[in-house]
């Protein structure tokens, strides 16, 4: 089904973005006029998750002129949905609870069935000034200051998730690119597809994967901001699918010791006007550069770290290399419509702010005329625990400005203190082998 929100693929400007949504306004204006229709207002958050509300008809057609509130705290809360102890820092999004406002991005605007519609919002003050913790704000940074170079990206995200059961993964084993053995996921996997074509998000291929009960569905490139939108909205889909069938759907970077759940990143860059440049190999040093320092946007959980030790497929190593998976860059596509594959998120990690990330980075080997090393060359390793990774922020800082640097550090921060507060199954078991 194309709704007529379809995304397409490929590279999209700010400014078409923006008409885009001028566009769709209309059309989303006429659908909630209808009687018992819902307009579901969708804000991403730091944790890679939705804060939402839902609003009825005819009152929701309103919000697509004025607006709606949200507590500013949900850009600077814990995964418990708890403040973060760190008021002085962040500033008015914890003092007073006061409200932002939330913004309809209406080209982002997806059906759910029974009358309802999702839409993505940007978040305000109520001043009008942006609110600029938000993720979908500092990707968009990013974007006009790429957009200042001339340049747009076209991108690409794959989440892989594990659908587990009452008896555990709906797979007993791995079934890498497998027909045979997904017998019990075809009756969840027909409801995601149907979802995902109902929801118009422009499914491009989906497979059996490599650990047990896990599968990937992969969105077709597009802009940047409608690339990590969407991968938020593929994921609500799935989730809303997979209960519907008693099931559970991780997007856990690591289930188990030794397994991960990636977050690949697909980047090709164009220019305003449409054109290929000869530019990667700037972009690509300035990404190797910089991948270490921005370990705590890869892997901003303390399961993360575990992902990271799940060699050869996500790699510490900050390398590259040509159709290499064992590189955390491959370079992949024909030569003559090269792409980058940055392998250093995985699913758990934020996708706006993981975009934002390598755009910020890139665009400072480009400016600085860096080149990258030859494949296979190591340019370093990422961090390789939360500690490390809390460290290395000041360079975040000069990248994505500091008070995004001091949003990081508090959300590292309060994930170390909250690990160290718990007990878990792994000390239990070295505590009895100890007696």
């Amino acid at each position: 089904m194309v709704t007529p929100f379809a995304r397409p693929a490929g590279p999209r400007s700010l400014a078409a973005r923006q008409a885009a949504a001028a566009a769709g306004t209309a059309v989303l204006r006429g659908v909630l006029a209808e009687d018992g229709a819902r307009l579901l207002l969708l804000v991403p958050d730091p944790h890679a998750r939705f804060a939402a509300v839902e609003l009825a008809a005819p009152f929701a057609a309103s919000v697509l002129d004025d607006g709606y509130g949200v507590c500013g705290y949900v850009f600077a809360w814990t995964p418990d949905r708890e403040p973060l102890a760190a008021a002085g820092v962040l500033g008015g999004y914890l003092e007073g609870f006061g409200d932002l406002r939330m913004r309809p991005d209406a080209a982002t605007a997806i059906p759910l069935g029974d009358r309802t519609w999702a839409v993505v919002c940007d978040a305000e003050w109520p001043s009008g000034r942006t609110a600029e913790l938000a993720p979908r704000e500092v990707l968009r940074g990013q974007l006009a200051a790429l957009e200042g170079l001339g340049l747009v990206p076209s991108v690409g995200i794959e989440h892989e998730v594990v659908f587990t059961g009452a008896g555990g993964p709906l797979t007993a084993h791995g079934t890498d690119y497998a027909l045979g053995g997904t017998e019990h996921l075809a009756p969840l996997l027909a409801d995601i597809r149907s979802g995902l074509d109902e929801a118009g998000l422009g499914v491009e291929s989906a497979r059996a994967e490599c650990h047990p009960g896990q599968y990937e569905v992969v969105l077709r490139h597009r802009d940047a901001l409608a690339a990590c939108d969407d991968v938020l909205l593929q994921q609500l889909v799935v989730r809303r699918a997979a209960a519907r069938h008693g099931v559970s759907a991780s997007y856990l970077a690591a289930p188990e010791p030794g397994q991960g759940n990636s977050g690949h990143v697909h980047l090709s860059l164009s220019t305003v006007d449409g054109s290929p440049p000869d530019l990667l190999g700037g972009f690509l040093a300035g990404v190797l550069r910089d991948a270490r320092a921005l370990t705590a946007v890869w892997a901003p959980t303390w399961n993360s770290y575990v992902r990271l030790r799940t060699a050869p497929f996500s790699p510490r190593d900050v390398r590259w290399g040509h159709d290499d998976r064992t590189a955390s860059v491959r370079v992949a596509g024909p030569p003559s419509d090269p792409r980058l594959e940055f392998r250093f998120a995985g699913a758990d990690a934020q996708p706006h702010l993981v975009v934002a990330a390598l755009l910020a980075a890139g665009r400072f080997g480009l400016e600085e005329g860096l080149a990258p090393p030859e494949p296979g060359v190591s340019a370093g390793s990422l961090a390789g625990s939360p500690w490390e990774a809390l460290s290395l922020l000041g360079r975040a800082g000069e990248l994505l400005g500091a008070d995004v640097a001091a949003q990081l550090e508090a959300l590292l921060t309060e994930e170390i203190e909250s690990g160290l507060d718990a007990v878990t199954d792994w000390q239990r078991r070295r505590g009895a082998l100890r007696s």
